[in-house]
C-alpha cells in the first residue's frame, strides 16, 4: 500500500532548450500538488540554458528542492537516467523542457494513484485529446495498457507519465544505444512487467501543438524513427510479447505507417 502522501521528483533532460524552458519550469512550480523535487539534467547545451536555469534557481524562494546536473551531451535517455537516478521522491514524473503541463496535472495523477495503489505507472493525454475507442479497444476513464498494445501505438507520451520509483530496480532504465523511439522501448519492457494504466485526461501540452511527427526535434527524422519502432517491434518479440506471425504482421504495419507519414510531411510542404 501506498502512504497518504507521496513525494514526487520531476526529471528533465535539457539541450539547447533557452526559448523553452523557463514556462516548462513555471508550469511545474504552479501545481496545485508540487513535487518534492525538480532535477534538471543539462545534455551539454549550447545556448545559455543551463545559465538561465542557474539563475532561475538562484532567485526561486519556494519549497521545491532544485538539482541541476550537467553532462556532456550524450543523448536524452542518458540525460533521463541520470536524472532518474538521483531522484528522490516516492515517484518520478517525467518532462521535456519544451511541454507543460497543466495545473492540476500532479493532482489529478496523484488522486488516482492514491486510490488505486495497483497502478504502477500511469500516463495521461495531451493537447485536448480524449480517446474513445481505438480499433477494438474501448477507452475508460482508467484504462490498462498492455505491452502488446503499446507495439500496436504508442499510448504514453513522455511528458505525461509518472512511475513508482521501484520500476527502477525492477525494470531498470532507458536504453542509451537507441536515440530513436527510446521511450517506446522502455514503455514496452515497463508494462512488460507492471500495471500500466491511461488516464483519459488530457493534462500536458507538448510542444507548443506542433505536429506529432516530422516538424522538428528528434521526431522530424522520419526514416530513424521507423528504424526505432522496428527495433521495439524486435523488442516484443523476443519478449514474448508476441509470437512471430503477429511480429510480422506488426511489421508490415509498422512499414505502412511509416509510408503514410512521409505522404502526410509532403503534402504539409
Amino acid at each position: 500500500m501506498m502512504s497518504d502522501f507521496l513525494s514526487v521528483s520531476v526529471v528533465i533532460p535539457m539541450y539547447n532548450a533557452e526559448k523553452t524552458i523557463l514556462k516548462t519550469l513555471e508550469s511545474v512550480i504552479k501545481q496545485t500538488v508540487q513535487p518534492l523535487e525538480i532535477v534538471i539534467v543539462d545534455d551539454g547545451s549550447t545556448d545559455g540554458s543551463y545559465q538561465l536555469v542557474q539563475s532561475y534557481i538562484a532567485n526561486y524562494k519556494g519549497p521545491i528542492r532544485f538539482v541541476l546536473h550537467q553532462q556532456p551531451n550524450a543523448g536524452v535517455s542518458k540525460a533521463r537516467n541520470e536524472g532518474m537516478k538521483r531522484a528522490q521522491g516516492d515517484l518520478i514524473a517525467l518532462l521535456d523542457a519544451d511541454d507543460r503541463w497543466q495545473t492540476e496535472k500532479l493532482a489529478r495523477q496523484l488522486e488516482v494513484l492514491q486510490g488505486h495503489p495497483d497502478i504502477d505507472f500511469l500516463g495521461s493525454n495531451r493537447n485536448g485529446e480524449h480517446w474513445q475507442r481505438w480499433l477494438f479497444k474501448k477507452f475508460e476513464h482508467l484504462t490498462p495498457i498492455s505491452a502488446r498494445l503499446l507495439l500496436y501505438k504508442t499510448f504514453f507520451v513522455t511528458p505525461t507519465v509518472i512511475f513508482k520509483r521501484s520500476i527502477l530496480t525492477e525494470t531498470g532504465y532507458f536504453d542509451e544505444s537507441q536515440r530513436y523511439a527510446e521511450e517506446g522501448n522502455y514503455w514496452i519492457r515497463v508494462c512488460h512487467d507492471h500495471h500500466c494504466v491511461l488516464l483519459n485526461e488530457s493534462l500536458v501540452i507538448t510542444g507548443d501543438g506542433k505536429p506529432d511527427f516530422g516538424f522538428s526535434g528528434l521526431s522530424s527524422n522520419l526514416k530513424e524513427m521507423e528504424k526505432g519502432e522496428l527495433k521495439n517491434m524486435r523488442l516484443g518479440y523476443k519478449l514474448g510479447v508476441v509470437g512471430l506471425f503477429e511480429y510480422l504482421f506488426l511489421v508490415i504495419y509498422s512499414l505502412i505507417k511509416y509510408i503514410r507519414r512521409i505522404v502526410i510531411v509532403k503534402l504539409r510542404k
